[in-house]
C-alpha cells in the first residue's frame, strides 16, 4: 500500500505532507465566512438594520457580492471541494466526523445549487418572488444559513481536534503532516 508520503499529485500532498498547511488555511477561510454570518447577525438582531441592509461586512462596499446567488454558491462549492479533497488525511474518529461534515455541505451545497438555478432562470420553489432553497420554506434565510454553517463547522471541528490528538492505533495509521504536529 503507498502511503501519502510516497504518492504523488496534488491530493496526495495535500493529504500528506501538506495536510497541517492545507487544514489550516481552510480553517481561515470557514472562519472568514463565519465572521461574514456573524456580522449579519449582530447587524441585524443587536443593531436593528433591517435585513436588506445587513450585508455582513464585504457586502456593505461590495452589496452586489451578496445580493447574487454566484457568491454564496461558490463558497458552498469551495467548502464541499476542500472537505472532500481533504478527507484521505483522516484515520479513525476524525474520519467519521469529517464525513459527517462532507454529507451536511453536500445538502447545503444542493440548496445552493437551486438557489443558483432559479436566480439564473427565474423560476421559483413554491411560487415565491425570490430564490428559495427547500428548507427556506419553512425557516428564514439569515438564520438557516446560520444553522447550516453551524452544522458543518461543528463535526469539522470535532474532527481536526480528533485528528490532532489520534489515539496510539489511529497515529499509527496516520501518514499526514500532522502527526509530527500533535500534542503527545
Amino acid at each position: 500500500m503507498t502511503t501519502y508520503r510516497e504518492a504523488t499529485g496534488v491530493r496526495a500532498r495535500l493529504n500528506g505532507p501538506w495536510h497541517r498547511a492545507a487544514l489550516t488555511l481552510f480553517l481561515v477561510v470557514v472562519l472568514a465566512h463565519w465572521a461574514e454570518h456573524v456580522v449579519q447577525a449582530v447587524q441585524i438582531w443587536g443593531l436593528g438594520w433591517p435585513r436588506p441592509q445587513a450585508r455582513g461586512v464585504l457586502g456593505m462596499p461590495f452589496p452586489w457580492l451578496v445580493t447574487g446567488e454566484w457568491l454564496h454558491y461558490a463558497y458552498a462549492l469551495v467548502m464541499l471541494a476542500g472537505l472532500w479533497l481533504l478527507r484521505p488525511g483522516f484515520v479513525g474518529r476524525a474520519l467519521t466526523w469529517w464525513t459527517i461534515a462532507l454529507g451536511i455541505q453536500f445538502w447545503h451545497h444542493i440548496e445552493h445549487l437551486l438557489l443558483l438555478i432559479q436566480a439564473q432562470t427565474g423560476w421559483r420553489l413554491g411560487g415565491g418572488a425570490v430564490p428559495t432553497s427547500v428548507l427556506q420554506l419553512f425557516f428564514p434565510r439569515v438564520e438557516l444559513h446560520l444553522f447550516y454553517n453551524g452544522v458543518v463547522f461543528l463535526p469539522m471541528i470535532v474532527a481536526m481536534y480528533l485528528h490532532l490528538r489520534p489515539s496510539r492505533r489511529e497515529s499509527e495509521r496516520m501518514s499526514c503532516s500532522c502527526l509530527a504536529a500533535a500534542p503527545a
